[in-house]
């Protein structure tokens, strides 16, 4: 046999080889819900972050592999204390294997919290990122914008500070903040930051990433003409936000607008405060836009002067989807419940909350799961060891019938 002949041989071997794999992979055959789930883990690259922090230094039982399959079992059934889940493993123990669990202590559990560092899952949180916004970079956008457009805000977790010392907030009260930058059009977070929670919103604007050309919606809380101007304007990007009632400014140019759109004026406008002007020297564009849904009116305030002023006024209502995001996070998996107090078990919990909601759209999308991510997301809970394929979790189809009942007669 010749070489080029063993080259082509060799290739289609592999080649089926691989066509196998990935039909047997699609299939799922005998595979519990929890694992195909948790298959969507690329472990090289969740090698990678372990070592980078030397999660698995001296770990003899249990790796920070396991740590993560247990906190996410966790999270994805409401899981209310370290006792509930030992509990719960221990009664499914027969199923564990299947599911890549093991059965982990409450002790050794609490104490994996405690040591191993969290910003394994943060790292590993921003590839899941990467992934998703692969998947989920076709997707139609009602608006018709182009550019990336972003939504930041905050959302405050209380805790209690006497549990929870370094979570200080004011008035003797303990919280922590997570800052989140999402990706509108796809609903995926791009940058999250997790601060105590006396530190103030706009601080966090400094470690954001900002892309040139891109929409940035944020609330008025966000309003630092100082920032504004450095981290949007002379980067090229674009903010809008709305404008503060004491805003002291004179107009420059007033443009004729379709009050039929809701849109009352659009005007350029240069700030006339005595430091605000100084830290913004540049024109600004003023949209009043009234909302008669809900017969309530904004002052959007943006650098942009090239989109219609309904476009501005439109976007900023998509600003609500990083509040969904935050009602999944509070909510759906159920991050009011801390299987921690320091500071380095509240965020490994969080982190890997967060990669439990990525890891969801990423099969939402890669099984063609039609059905809505909360519902979705109930659900899977409630069918962890179920060896049912994902993408036939709502198949309404009924394939289980039995053919000796079409031949008994019916009495009524």
């Amino acid at each position: 046999m010749r070489y080029s002949d063993f080259k082509i041989f060799r290739f289609d071997f592999v080649s089926l080889y691989y066509l196998i794999y990935k039909i047997a992979q699609d299939m799922n055959v005998g595979n519990t819900v929890f694992s195909q789930l948790m298959s969507l883990i690329p472990d090289y690259e969740l090698r990678k972050c372990i070592d980078r922090y030397r999660g698995d230094f001296h770990a003899r039982r249990f790796t920070c592999r396991d740590q993560f399959l247990v906190m996410s079992y966790a999270q994805l059934t409401s899981s209310a204390s370290l006792r509930s889940i030992e509990a719960q493993l221990t009664a499914f123990n027969s199923k564990l294997y299947h599911a890549g669990l093991k059965v982990m202590s409450k002790s050794t559990l609490a104490d994996m919290n405690e040591k191993k560092d969290w910003r394994i899952y943060q790292d590993y949180a921003m590839v899941l990122v990467e992934r998703a916004k692969v998947l989920y970079k076709d997707e139609y956008y009602r608006l018709g914008i182009d550019n990336m457009v972003y939504a930041f805000d905050s959302s405050t977790i209380n805790l209690c500070l006497q549990l929870c010392p370094w979570a200080k907030f004011h008035h003797d009260k303990g919280a922590f903040k997570m800052h989140t930058l999402i990706d509108v059009k796809n609903n995926i977070p791009n940058f999250i930051m997790l601060t105590p929670g006396n530190v103030h919103d706009t601080q966090a604007m400094d470690s954001m990433p900002v892309e040139a050309g891109a929409y940035y919606l944020m609330d008025k809380g966000y309003v630092d003409f100082d920032r504004l101007f450095r981290l949007f304007q002379q980067q090229k990007a674009y903010f809008v936000t709305r404008a503060k009632d004491n805003m002291k400014y004179s107009v420059f140019k007033v443009r004729e607008v379709d009050r039929q759109t809701g849109v009352i004026s659009d005007e350029s406008i240069s700030l006339t405060g005595l430091f605000t002007a100084k830290k913004y020297p540049d024109l600004l564009r003023l949209v009043v836009y009234e909302d008669f849904a809900q017969n309530v009116v904004y002052r959007f305030l943006t650098n942009d002067f090239t989109l219609e002023a309904i476009t501005i006024a439109e976007p900023y209502r998509e600003r609500w989807t990083i509040e969904t995001f935050f009602k999944w996070i509070k909510q759906n998996l159920h991050i009011k419940t801390f299987y921690g107090t320091s500071q380095n078990a509240v965020f490994t919990q969080i982190w890997i909350a967060i990669c439990d909601y990525l890891l969801l759209i990423i099969a939402l999308k890669m099984y063609h799961i039609e059905q809505n991510l909360y519902i979705f997301s109930n659900v899977i809970g409630q069918v962890l060891f179920e060896r049912t394929p994902l993408n036939e979790l709502f198949d309404k189809t009924i394939i289980n019938q039995n053919p000796e009942d079409d031949r008994q007669l019916s009495i009524w």
